[in-house]
Formats: structure tokens, sequence, C-alpha cells
């Protein structure tokens, strides 16, 4: 059975580059939430595309809960069975900060819903990636237009960002929480002592 890391963190954290950096030194298989299956896409464009518009929250938790449903089916589940390392950008603890914080729907329904889901797999650890708000906010700045998650507002993000501290409060065994402020070769520095301390690297070890 490979051994299953998830980066979680709000827009601008830096997550998606350093799952990247961390499935690249382990010969990992990277994924990311929403849209990494030919399902997922379609249902991705439904969430992030600013010209869907409105969604009432149930229904966006609903999509979310489907893309994860047939991510784990199809793409994590089989790899980790195979023995491979998986390394996914985004997973449980997203919808819970996005749905259960941002949307205010609650942690409890949505962890119940995102359990069903994912038929109870839960990764070995999760790196949560912190950046103040106006860190965030100039990365995003650079990063061009938003998308309909992105553009929800500060109060939401903010909603958001204690979402995820909590979580991380809650789960101290299976959360850590890394300063996402910095160079890249800096936070990946913070990143990688976290997981070798956690998981050590199977070539490179602690």
């Amino acid at each position: 059975m490979g051994r299953f890391v998830v980066f979680e963190g709000g827009e601008g954290s830096g997550k998606s580059t350093q799952a990247a950096l961390l499935a690249r030194r382990w010969g990992a298989e990277l994924t990311f939430e929403p849209g990494d299956s030919e399902v997922g896409a379609r249902l991705r464009s439904i969430l992030l595309d600013p010209a869907t518009g409105h969604l009432d929250p149930r229904a966006e938790a609903l999509l979310m809960a489907a893309d994860r449903a047939h991510h784990v089916a199809t793409r994590i589940r089989p790899a980790l069975n195979r023995g491979r390392d998986v390394v996914c950008d985004r997973y449980v603890g997203s919808s819970i900060a996005y749905q259960g914080y941002g949307r205010e729907l609650g942690a409890d329904a949505v962890g119940a819903l995102s359990a069903f889901a994912t038929d109870g797999l839960v990764p070995d650890l999760v790196v949560l990636l912190h950046v103040e708000p106006e860190v965030a906010a100039s990365r995003l700045a650079a990063a061009g237009a938003p998308d309909r998650l992105e553009a929800a507002g500060d109060e939401f993000h903010r909603r958001v960002a204690s979402g995820f501290l909590h979580q991380a409060a809650e789960d101290q065994e299976r959360w850590v929480v890394v300063d996402g402020d910095g160079s890249v070769d800096e936070v990946a520095e913070r990143a990688t002592a976290v997981v070798n301390a956690r998981l050590p690297d199977p070539v490179a070890g602690p």
C-alpha cells in the first residue's frame, strides 16, 4: 500500500507547486481536485468557471463530492493499491474549509458527505500551507483573472482560512501547518523537513 499525502491551503498558498515538488522527489503519482479525470474536468468547469454564476452551496458541495468519489475510485485508490505513493493537491480538508466554513454548511455535514464519497479513505499526512491574506492577495493578483471560488470575497476566504486552521488544530496527528511565505525553495525546505519527519523519504531517508 502506497503512502498518501495531501497538500491543502487557501488561494495563493503555493500548495500546487509544493505538491508537485514532493511528487517529483518521491517519484509519486501527482493528482489534484477538483478535475483530475475526464468526468472531473467537466465538474471542475461547472464549479470554477465564473460564467456558472451562483450555485446553491449544497449543490456546490455535492458536485465537489461527486468529483472526489470518482477521483478516489479511478485514480487514488488504484494507485495506492499498486503500492504507488500518491500526492494530492486538495482533498477532503478543502471541502470542509470551503463549503463547510466558507459556505457555512457546517464542518460535520460536509465531512460526512466527504467520508461517503471517499469510502473512508484518509491521507497519511496533510500539509497545510498557510499564508497571510496580503501575501495570498498579491500572488493572486499576479496570476490573472480569478476563478469563481477565488472571486468569492474577502469574508468568505477568511472563513476558509479559519476552517483550515481549525482542522489542523483538531487533528495534529495527521495535519501539519507549514509557513507558505517566502520563495519556492524556502517553503520547499520547510515542507520537506516536516514530511520527512512524519513519513521518511523512501529514497533519501529522514
